[in-house]
């Protein structure tokens, strides 16, 4: 594969959302003396993000960040799981959980390993872009740039997210490979001309949760990150 650059899905691909924002969730709520199960708020939280995004890209909402579409979600999330009660200081502290996320044990050393090579990495997550300047920089991994959706003043899937990381980076979207988990993403990504990577993260929604169907059609799929380094330098030699 050709291949100059690669950018990378955040939530999920990289990082353990589920455990890192249960574990803020059940401190912030045990603090202010409330109980819910904290997993299932967590879950409930993440799956009012697509829907959020939905209204964004219809128009139905006007653009705003990431950290301000958490909130929305939050506030409508908290009521529903009987921890209303919850204050602002709170609110604000469970979002700011999304800037602290654990990292998949194989992330960091994979990405190290990319970066001693030919090809350029960045982050192209639809976190906004302080968001992920400080979530990687705090669970370690490393990245030639940070690049963010909101630069874009839009959010993955629109084609314009990944055309716009393409041209920042100087590349053509045919040797630009998205890398993610969600074949959604990889989908979007490949209908703008990029190329596609898949990593598996059968644990992003926890030990229970059901299979994840893999994409139907990407360029590579690699077991984790080292892995997919390996690929990707073995090509460049």
């Amino acid at each position: 594969m050709d291949i100059d650059a690669a950018v990378f899905d955040v939530f999920g691909t990289l990082t353990d959302w589920r455990s890192s924002v249960t574990e803020a969730l059940a401190e912030t709520g045990g603090r202010a003396g409330l109980s819910a199960d904290w997993a299932a708020v967590t879950d409930a939280w993440r799956r009012s993000y697509r829907p959020a995004l939905g209204k964004v890209l219809s128009g139905e909402l006007a653009w705003r960040p990431l950290d301000e579409l958490h909130r929305l979600t939050l506030d409508e999330v908290l009521p529903a799981h009987g921890l209303g009660a919850l204050g602002e200081a709170e609110r604000q502290e469970l979002v700011r959980a999304w800037h602290r996320l654990r990292a998949w044990p194989d992330a960091a050393s994979g990405l190290e390993e990319l970066c001693r090579g030919p090809v350029v990495t960045a982050t192209l997550s639809n976190g906004g872009f302080g968001q992920v300047t400080r979530l990687v920089k705090q669970a370690g991994l490393r990245f030639d740039c940070v690049l963010s959706a909101e630069l874009a003043k839009s959010y993955k899937p629109d084609p314009r997210v990944y055309l716009m990381a393409a041209e920042l980076l100087g590349v053509e979207p045919r040797r630009l490979l998205m890398v993610a988990c969600h074949p959604d993403d990889l989908e979007a990504a490949a209908t703008a001309g990029l190329r596609t990577a898949y990593i598996p993260r059968p644990l992003e929604w926890g030990p229970d949760a059901a299979p994840v169907a893999p994409p139907t059609a990407v360029d590579l799929v690699a077991a984790d990150v080292p892995a997919l380094a390996h690929m990707l330098r073995g090509a460049a030699r």
